[in-house]
């Protein structure tokens, strides 16, 4: 199998030449070494040990699970469990729902999320902060203070439980 960082590289590097078409992409979902450095990555985020829907943490992962994972990959039988439904408190002493997805499917998202990342991000606009490595709401707000310097501005919003309002059915 081939070493993930160099993959990500290669596809990193791809990114800038616009007449290039990426093929054969779910074959890195068959590589063994993509899962292992998806793992690594996880493993030690506080979540990472809360149960998912399976009753599994990602720290019962192990070789042969992955290898499982894999397999399933390969005859496209794998199915992502549907995320477990939790509620935490916040400040105010309201509840915020949480959805907690198993730990195979974590696993399988970061390795989407890596391949993806190198894809894109060496070309996404330095304008877009969301859900971007070293990007937040805080760059955002610094690049705007910085760049709307003549103008007094404020942000007002109220998003209370919005995307708990999206039909999902329309996506």
């Amino acid at each position: 199998m081939r070493n993930p960082t160099i993959v990500l590289e290669i596809l990193s590097e791809k990114s800038d030449d616009s007449s290039y078409k990426y093929k054969r992409l779910y074959r890195n979902l068959y590589n063994r070494e993509f899962y292992c450095q998806a793992y690594l990555n996880i493993h030690a985020n506080k979540g990472s040990m809360t149960p998912g829907s399976d009753n599994e943490t990602i720290d019962g992962m192990s070789l042969k699970r992955m290898d499982n994972i894999i397999a399933s990959m390969k005859d496209h039988s794998y199915q992502p469990e549907p995320a477990r439904r939790t509620y935490i408190p916040r400040k105010d002493g309201k509840l915020r729902p949480l959805g907690i997805q198993s730990a195979d499917d974590k696993l399988v998202q970061e390795v989407v999320r890596m391949i993806l990342e190198a894809m894109y991000e060496p070309t996404s606009s330095e304008n877009s902060h969301g859900f971007r490595p070293e990007k937040s709401c805080h760059t955002a707000l610094s690049q705007i203070q910085n760049s709307f310097t003549g103008v007094r501005w404020f942000v007002e919003g109220d998003i209370e439980k919005c995307f708990d309002s999206f039909d999902t059915m329309c996506w």
